[in-house]
């Protein structure tokens, strides 16, 4: 089973790397958009500022070949983190004159400041918190009970267009969006390769549930 670490220039990839070592699979870092096809399926992670990872993605010449391989050719994605919002139409993070910055689109809806959305607690978010799935369990969520806690680091959630690609929130002051799914993409808000056996979990079920 080949797993794709997408090394577009930001993060902390080791600790994706060493999470999925512990899982008996072979991790691929991918750091040229050509090489993508090798992997059976795809782990975009992010941290910090929304728009310099849209930057970054733009000027390694990432988004035109994500676009045709996940949304052409169906392979299987999962975005951490700031890779989760990376999914949305765009953020309010890094914009210039009101203008939101354009995110790749795999999943409706807009990336905000928790603050802007009504969150009187102190941000960034960081720390454990209890997420609950949402409606029929997805496979992501298989065999994690509900309430289970991830790790969570965050100023900003991703307010998704349709609550059907929403299926596992958090509350932090409001409740927001933790994990989202749109046919073969998924992300999460949480950071599972630092989340414990829980988070582990998660990434065994997305490769099992992937068929990597």
């Amino acid at each position: 089973m080949k797993v794709g670490v997408i090394d577009y220039g930001v993060g902390n990839l080791g600790s994706v790397l060493r999470a999925l070592e512990v899982l008996r699979v072979t991790p691929l870092l991918i750091n040229r958009p050509v090489d993508m096809h090798t992997a059976d399926c795809l782990i975009l992670p992010g941290v910090g500022n929304f728009a310099d990872c849209v930057g970054k993605l733009e000027s390694g010449h990432w988004v035109t070949a994500l676009k045709e391989l996940v949304l052409g050719y169906k392979r299987p994605l999962l975005g951490v983190c700031v890779g989760m919002q990376l999914l949305a139409d765009s953020s309010t993070e890094g914009s210039f004159d009101g203008e939101p910055v354009m995110g790749l689109g795999f999943v409706p809806g807009q990336v905000q400041h928790l603050g802007a959305m009504g969150c009187q607690l102190r941000v960034p978010h960081v720390g454990w918190n209890a997420v609950t799935s949402t409606g029929t369990q997805d496979q992501l969520f298989q065999e994690i009970p509900s309430e289970t806690d991830f790790y969570f680091v965050h100023s900003y959630a991703f307010e998704v267009q349709n609550a059907n690609d929403v299926i596992a929130t958090t509350v932090y002051g409001k409740t927001i969006t933790a994990a989202v799914r749109r046919g073969q993409v998924w992300g999460t808000q949480f950071h599972p390769e630092k989340s414990s056996k829980a988070g582990f979990k998660i990434l065994k079920n997305f490769i099992a549930g992937t068929s990597c």
